[in-house]
């Protein structure tokens, strides 16, 4: 089987990892990763990696993600969603006025504060498994980037609403509504998400489990396969000669001024007769070396 990306269409009710261990029983493969974590409730662009592939996955550019999420006012839970158990209620109503006004607070750089019911780890253990005990932690607030905000919707008489966001990775989309719903007065959790766009793969490219389960029987499962370096469309590219692509496999340092793009400090990807992974030019140097290799 190729290496590369298939890009999953996660159902509602499957943790990541549970698309991770499906997809290993559809293309008996066990190196298998993901870039980016959705809840359970969650649907929407999964990018899977398949085989060497799976060496991309900690060091992907920090792609926009976009999302549409439902929401509900009127009260607030415990995981900040519609899953969780309602701990505190309100009877304040809210205009698309109000709304739009509250909105423009959650563009561009803010501070927002992890959910406990996430996976985030304090002290080496997981918020979520905390959550579960009825134990609450301190967390440090952390910087996120909004690019965009919209109100898509909004019914003033049912106090509901869709919004779309496009953010930076490491946004809790819940969290943004449960902050929302704070300033406004009347409390929010999020009813429905689904993640739109990932890494710059979309949702109108992605398959479902059956879809994939479908490509496999029928032996078809390497047209499926996306190229790892459609990930890494953000760095600038450059092009070894083959004498080149050997030293460069070999772990060789390469002379920056004798390889055909490299121009200026910071990360590359590296093709010789195939995409060979990423290289780095550090500043102040002018060497080309292996930042991470894909062959």
């Amino acid at each position: 089987m190729k290496t590369g990306v298939i890009l999953v269409n996660k159902p509602k009710g499957f943790t990541s990892f549970d698309v991770i261990a499906k997809m290993r029983g559809i293309l008996k493969e066990r190196r298998l990763g993901h870039s980016g974590t959705l809840d359970p409730m969650a649907t929407g662009v999964l990018p899977v990696f398949v085989g060497k592939a799976t060496k991309a996955c900690d060091i992907l550019p920090d792609n926009e993600k976009s999302y549409r999420a439902e929401f509900k006012l009127g009260f607030m839970t415990d995981t900040q969603d519609t899953t969780g158990t309602v701990t505190k209620t309100s009877n304040a109503k809210a205009s698309e006025k109000e709304i739009l006004a509250a909105l423009e607070g959650f563009k561009g750089k803010i501070s927002q504060l992890p959910p406990m019911y996430s996976a985030v780890q304090v002290g080496g253990k997981r918020l979520y498994d905390l959550a579960r005990q009825g134990i609450e932690v301190e967390r440090e607030p952390r910087e996120i980037e909004v690019y965009e905000i919209l109100l898509e919707e909004f019914d003033e008489a049912d106090q509901s609403g869709v919004l779309f966001i496009s953010c930076s990775k490491g946004t809790y989309i819940r969290t943004i509504i449960n902050d929302l719903g704070e300033k406004l007065g009347t409390l929010g959790a999020m009813s429905e998400l689904i993640r739109t766009s990932s890494q710059g793969f979309v949702l109108e490219d992605c398959l479902t489990l059956d879809e994939i389960q479908a490509a496999a029987d029928e032996g078809r499962l390497d047209e499926l396969i996306k190229p790892l370096d459609e990930c890494f469309k953000a760095y600038a590219e450059i092009g070894l000669s083959e004498k080149q692509t050997q030293m460069y496999k070999n772990g060789i340092k390469l002379d920056a001024s004798k390889v055909k793009g490299a121009e200026s400090a910071g990360l590359y990807r590296v093709y010789g007769d195939e995409f060979l992974g990423l290289a780095e030019i550090k500043q102040g140097e002018d060497i080309i070396r292996v930042y991470k290799n894909f062959w």
